[in-house]
């Protein structure tokens, strides 16, 4: 543990969207730690928001099981390169797919990329987000909260719906939720709501899905 770096920590800012790769210190994603027992062997993954972060954490992890993984990005092309350099070094193959997911037909478009280059997708992961912080109700534009529940929850059904049909019995979907799901930062306002909708969204898909053999998580 004492190798670890420790707070207190100098504020750091950065315009949206933010870079893993100027963070100091810098967040640890696995890449030295994680080590692999060949649960996802010769699976296929589609990671949303896999540049960095959690979704950098992901795709690490997904590869060191034995998986391919196909990474979702807005446009952050070197954290991306980064998350694909670690993958390979696993010996996985990694598809970078940058674009807004805000857009109905990118959302579609990843899937259908993915499902050119590996066949199939046995893992789903739906975790890229859009988050700001407000003071009032009065502060947040419309502009914010539409963007917010396009790229936070109607970009996970629309992946959802394009990928179904290349998902086969036994397959999986994990959404990224939050503690704001139940227990909403008031400074996070259009956030919070759309963790609160993720997590109603997977639990009715769960159910949906379960006669078809798919599993439907939220973490």
């Amino acid at each position: 543990m004492n190798s670890y770096p420790k707070p207190p920590f100098q504020p750091q800012q950065q315009s949206v969207p933010g870079e893993q790769r100027k963070m100091d210190p810098m967040p640890d994603c696995g890449e030295q730690s994680y080590q692999g027992s060949g649960r996802l062997a010769n699976k296929i993954a589609l990671v949303t928001g896999a540049d960095s972060g959690i979704g950098r954490a992901v795709a690490i992890a997904f590869a060191r099981e034995g998986a391919d993984v196909a990474v979702s990005y807005l446009d952050e092309h070197e954290d991306a390169k980064e998350t694909a350099r670690w993958v390979e070094a696993a010996g996985r193959q990694c598809l970078l797919l940058p674009g807004d997911l805000g857009n109905a037909a990118h959302c579609t478009a990843i899937v259908n990329d993915t499902v050119e280059k590996f066949g199939r997708i046995d893992v789903l992961v739906n975790n890229a987000a859009f988050q700001m912080t407000y003071q009032s109700l009065e502060d947040i534009p419309d502009e914010d909260w539409v963007k917010t529940f396009n790229v936070n929850i109607t970009a996970m059904f629309r992946i959802c719906k394009a990928a179904l049909p290349h998902m086969a019995e036994g397959s999986s979907i994990i959404n990224t939720s939050s503690v704001n799901s139940d227990m909403p930062n008031p400074s996070l306002l259009p956030y919070a709501a759309t963790k609160g909708a993720i997590a109603n969204f997977t639990a009715g898909l769960a159910q949906m899905l379960g006669e078809r053999g798919i599993r439907v998580n939220s973490v």
